[in-house]
């Protein structure tokens, strides 16, 4: 297997470094290539296929909706929306819900709501504070909320009205908004993701809770990644007990079917109105089915109490596996968002991993996601260990470059 495939084809663009396979199909939490390669799937397509592959009892459900209605048009009123959003807000204790089609989107709309909350109070620019290392997607707002020179560059001007912040630090956000009457919002994840697997502590929820209470701001939690009982909780911030004002969801709402949607509490809720925002794709019947049939499915099986457990056992046998080793920084994460920080690069373990049958990523150049779907068995668990870990020894026991 080479290092890194060449573009498949010379007609799509060159915007992926991609893996030298193609996948065919999938079953459980295994996936094959086109040459009958078999794999275990430790990235679950970034987070995103909760319920694994061809799943016995989303996959009919999925061909019921499509040979009924695929898309309609929000011209109309669509009755799956009704549905999904009554879920969603049970599930977060919030009022109403945005169906869009991506965790882009949804992050593009909580900004958008966060600036015409500031318009309607009266305020010309408004700003919003964000985080270092801090990922919320690709367009050009999303971009600039972002914490990654590397994705920024060449993309300026990058859009302006953001305070950027450290992680965990409260005194660090009244420092950089003290005296600024422009702020309106905090946005951040609860555990970022691109950014390598950062857990903002339970302790700093609150406190930002209570600041943004205390300064009439939005509290904007983007859960796009974190979210869905990927922690084993529906949604990661519940840990600490808080709610926040929007919450962005995308990822692991549709089980790889695309959608994203912005959920709303009392505060935001009514903030927009007809013609402020909208979309072609967002909300059609097929991605509506897709997510009433995922939470129907992860209640049913228990797939947060599964996240959790797994996701535990999955930790504590990467943290004994790599105690005391040389390079390994950290084993950082909850339920089944795990990241393994090395002391060095590692974007080659990668390619390894593929080659030795898992699937997983490298993110943040040092730290190794492992985001696996929420039906891990404990056995899987264990074999994502034992291909892992010699793979890292091995790497770790290698001349730094």
């Amino acid at each position: 297997m080479s290092a890194i495939a060449e573009p498949t084809s010379p007609h799509v663009m060159n915007t992926y470094g991609r893996l030298p396979i193609a996948l065919s199909h999938g079953q459980g939490c295994r996936v094959w290539d086109t040459n009958g390669r078999v794999y275990l799937d430790g990235l679950g397509g970034i987070a995103v296929n909760t319920l694994g592959h061809n799943h016995p009892e989303l996959v009919p459900a999925l061909q019921d909706q499509i040979a009924k209605l695929i898309h309609s048009s929000n011209y109309y009123h669509v009755p799956g929306q009704e549905q999904l959003a009554a879920k969603l807000t049970e599930l977060s204790g919030l009022t109403n819900a945005f169906f869009c089609s991506t965790g882009l989107e949804a992050n593009e709309a909580a900004l958008k709501l966060a600036r015409k909350f500031g318009h309607d109070k009266g305020i010309e620019r408004p700003e919003i504070v964000v985080y270092e290392a801090a990922f919320h997607g690709r367009s050009i707002a999303t971009l600039s909320a972002t914490g990654n020179p590397k994705v920024q560059k060449g993309f300026g001007p990058l859009v302006e009205g953001f305070i950027r912040v450290p992680l965990n630090d409260i005194e660090a956000i009244k420092k950089a908004t003290e005296g600024n009457p422009n702020v309106v919002a905090v946005f951040f994840e609860t555990i970022q993701g691109e950014g390598g697997i950062h857990p903002m502590r339970i302790e700093y929820l609150k406190q930002v809770r209570a600041l943004c209470d205390e300064r009439d701001w939005l509290l904007m939690i983007d859960e796009v990644q974190c979210g869905m009982g990927r922690t084993g909780k529906w949604f990661a911030h519940q840990w600490a007990g808080i709610k926040p004002d929007v919450m962005p969801l995308a990822k692991g709402l549709g089980s790889g079917v695309p959608i994203g949607a912005v959920v709303a509490g009392p505060k935001a809720a009514n903030i927009f109105g007809p013609g402020n925002h909208g979309t072609t794709f967002g909300g059609n019947p097929l991605a509506m089915r897709a997510g009433v049939e995922t939470i129907r499915i992860m209640e049913e099986h228990k797939l947060l109490e599964n996240a959790a457990n797994v996701g535990a056992h999955l930790k504590a046998a990467l943290e004994r596996e790599f105690e005391g080793l040389a390079g390994l920084k950290e084993v950082r994460g909850q339920g089944l968002m795990l990241g393994i920080e090395l002391d060095r690069p590692c974007g080659v373990i990668l390619n390894r991993a593929c080659e030795a049958g898992l699937l997983l990523s490298v993110t943040a150049d040092s730290v190794i996601r492992l985001v696996p779907p929420l039906i891990l068995s404990v056995a899987e668990a264990d074999e994502i260990v034992a291909i892992l870990a010699p793979l890292v020894k091995t790497f770790l026991a290698e001349p730094k470059p």
